[in-house]
């Protein structure tokens, strides 16, 4: 799946003395191709997560529009891109989004937990094991988040965005809370995604990452440009 961003921009207006409008994202244009894993690159608050929400569907931009081949997610109602992003694309976010209440199986499966026939939770539970197995969790199938280290929920978000073996995947910072062992098998796996035809990208502070890309981007002050 193509996916082009034509002109996309964000801006912020923060309420203090008087109005303050601040750009996170300049007006930009971004290509994420199948196939290819795309790297951005850049100093924290430089706007990369603000870029890979609008990219996802999670955060509506100021101007421009997001295309995936033919359709602006953008122009769909709000039930109908929430279908679309849970159809095709899968989001690694920063930080912890576990739900605690659940175990780590039931957390990589939420998704047809929550749409999913009888049918469709079988095989993901399958599928699922064969991610934990990958991911060196297998044996926390049964835990509940709080039994987990950083790395651990790292992981089994991971595998919770590549269940439904999604056409797009957006990983934000994936590598932290991970030592170097688990970091280099993050970056296989998500390389070998984009070699089956995914389009992968990627927010990192990572600079073993590089070798992992096809392209590679850099971002500074909410301004892209290629490496």
């Amino acid at each position: 799946m193509n996916i082009s961003a034509e002109n996309i921009s964000k801006e912020f207006i923060r309420q203090g003395k008087g109005t303050n409008r601040f750009i996170a994202v300049q007006p930009a244009d971004i290509t994420i191709a199948p196939g290819k894993l795309t790297l951005l690159m850049g100093r924290s608050g430089s706007g990369k997560s603000t870029l890979l929400n609008m990219l996802s569907g999670l955060l509506m931009p100021t101007s421009g529009k997001v295309m995936y081949d033919d359709t602006d997610i953008y122009s769909l109602d709000d039930d109908k891109l929430s279908e679309f992003r849970a159809e095709h694309i899968g989001v690694i976010p920063q930080g912890q989004t576990a739900v605690h209440s659940l175990t780590v199986i039931e957390n990589i499966c939420l998704s047809y937990m929550i749409h999913g026939t009888a049918g469709e939770r079988g095989q993901a539970k399958i599928y699922a094991a064969e991610l934990m197995e990958r991911f060196g969790i297998a044996e926390l199938e049964n835990e509940l988040p709080s039994a987990l280290s950083g790395g651990e929920l790292r992981r089994m978000a991971i595998a919770r965005a590549m269940i439904r073996k999604p056409q797009v995947i957006f990983a934000d910072e994936p590598t932290c809370d991970l030592d170097d062992e688990n970091t280099a098998l993050v970056l296989t796996i998500l390389k070998e995604a984009a070699q089956s035809g995914t389009s992968v990208f990627m927010v990192t502070h990572e600079k073993d990452a590089v070798g992992y890309a096809d392209i590679c981007c850099t971002m500074n002050a909410g301004r892209i440009a290629e490496a």
